[in-house]
């Protein structure tokens, strides 16, 4: 996201320094909410299916401090893609077994992103506030409480939708990876969790070629997953 504001560094560096604080507090607002949503779900899942350790280790719990991934934050800021910290589970002490429990507890981040863009897309689908378009922060141009609210909310959706969308991706570190091996028949699980070990090479590799290239290969396999998915929960695509 705030790659698209470099431009302006070199257009009008006293704007860029202007903008950039707000648009900085804007993102970090939406951001805090769509990553501690998803991890403090993770934990919660966990917790529920009888695994304490995120407990015992301070991770049940709103503080997003908690949950933030240094990286993975940062890489939500300039791109608009990332994730939080990951949250510590131990498998055995799941009640539905290593991988329908390990399964359940992945699905829960992403689809708590997904409840909680459904719940701040109200006021935009009852008609209170007009939906921004996450990369165009209207209220730094025209203000307003109103302005500011609906770029925070907009934001909160944009986040949610593209934190559960990335996330589903079926490869390793991502919740897909462990949701996909506890869908798949059990001679097929084991033969995919061989992938686990690469998946986090692959993963940045794919990232590294898109910021050298800008072929936008990650993009282009969250984008219709999150167009189909904002369609149903806001009325319309958002990337």
């Amino acid at each position: 996201m705030l790659l698209r504001f470099l431009g302006l560094l070199f257009d009008d560096p006293i704007a860029f320094f202007i903008l950039v604080p707000i648009v900085l507090a804007t993102l970090g607002v939406a951001l805090l909410v769509a990553i501690t949503v998803h991890e403090f779900s993770h934990a919660l899942a966990a917790y529920r299916l009888g695994d304490t350790t995120a407990k015992h280790l301070g991770r049940l719990t709103l503080n997003p401090i908690a949950h933030l991934d240094p990286m993975g934050t940062l890489m939500l800021l300039l791109v608009g893609f990332g994730w939080g910290k990951p949250v510590p589970i131990n498998p055995y002490q799941l009640r539905n077994g290593i991988r329908t429990g390990s399964a359940l507890v992945s699905a829960a981040g992403p689809l708590s992103n997904l409840v909680t863009a459904a719940v701040f897309a109200i006021p935009i689908r009852s008609g209170v506030l007009a939906w921004h378009s996450p990369g165009r922060l209207t209220s730094l141009f025209e203000g307003g409480i109103e302005g500011i609210a609906a770029d925070v909310i907009g934001l909160i959706i944009f986040y949610n939708i593209i934190l559960a969308a990335f996330n589903i991706l079926p490869l390793a570190p991502l919740d897909g990876f462990k949701i996909a091996l506890g869908l798949l028949p059990r001679k097929l699980s084991i033969l995919f969790s061989r992938l686990e070990t690469y998946g986090p090479a692959i993963l940045l590799l794919i990232i590294m070629v898109d910021f050298l290239t800008g072929a936008g290969l990650l993009f282009g396999i969250i984008r219709p997953i999150a167009n189909t998915v904002s369609i149903v929960v806001l009325g319309k695509a958002i990337m």
